[in-house]
């Protein structure tokens, strides 16, 4: 990645004007977050788009090769050629590659965002994650109970109350300290909502206040997001869950090195 979480503010806010899907995404994680509203008819819309669980079938991706190719582009290829990489089968998440750097590459469906997320039963959505040794050891085991749950048949309350009995009895470990996400694939498809995608990193944190990171502050490309709901409404379902506020970077450049206004789609 040629630019840091070191990089003035500014010069990533000028990538990002150039990039014309990365404009819309970011507007789209601001609506998460309740920095605006001009996303609701969207939000209503797309809750009614997707009110049940689809067929199996299509979350699933037919041509493993081609799984496994996404799950790879979520980061620069330094990182992720070295990376574990799990593919989804019908009952949950399956070690497709054995890696060696302690990352953890796969592509995540609609039901491992926040479970209030308007789009959580979205087949389309493809997140490629490559998750750094920390979030390997303490997100991943999330991710793979959550899609246990989901292929089961079982309902987002069932799910919510699993995690909660997992990690009240030790079944899942806390959060690591530097818990970190690449999402920097061309190819993801994160959202229905204008641009489909963008490259960012994403940070799970046990901080309590998005603002100590400069989070939703002007001119700032920090944004941040509780993990378990987002709805301040939906906040008391998520008691006897570990608190975990993930915060999102804009990366101005695609994991291939493109910088990320040069897009083929």
């Amino acid at each position: 990645m040629r630019a840091t979480l070191h990089s003035k503010a500014d010069s990533v806010e000028a990538t990002m004007r150039g990039n014309r899907i990365g404009a819309t995404a970011i507007q789209c994680f601001a609506w998460l977050v309740g920095l605006g509203t001009a996303h609701l008819v969207f939000a209503q819309d797309a809750a009614a788009r997707y009110p049940k669980m689809a067929p199996v079938d299509q979350y699933l991706m037919a041509d493993r090769g081609a799984e496994i190719a996404l799950a790879r582009s979520a980061a620069p290829e330094s990182i992720s050629r070295d990376a574990t990489v799990l593919v989804l089968g019908r009952k949950g998440y399956e070690t497709a590659v054995a890696g060696r750097n302690g990352f953890v590459c796969f592509v995540g469906r609609s039901w491992l965002g926040p479970f209030d997320w308007p789009e959580f039963w979205n087949p389309k959505v493809r997140a490629a994650d490559c998750l750094n040794p920390q979030a390997a050891r303490s997100v991943v085991p999330i991710v793979d109970l959550r899609a246990r749950m989901v292929l089961a048949g079982r309902s987002r309350a069932e799910t919510v109350s699993a995690l909660k009995a997992a990690f009240g009895n030790g079944q899942l470990p806390d959060l690591e300290s530097g818990a970190m996400d690449y999402m920097m694939s061309k190819s993801a498809y994160l959202t229905d909502e204008g641009g489909h995608d963008m490259p960012h990193l994403m940070f799970y944190t046990r901080v309590k206040d998005g603002r100590d990171w400069g989070a939703g502050a002007a001119g700032s490309p920090v944004m941040s997001s509780p993990y378990w709901f987002i709805a301040p409404s939906e906040q008391p379902q998520a008691k006897g869950l570990p608190s975990i506020l993930v915060f999102l970077v804009a990366a101005p450049n695609w994991s291939d090195g493109t910088p990320a206004g040069m897009h083929d789609d």
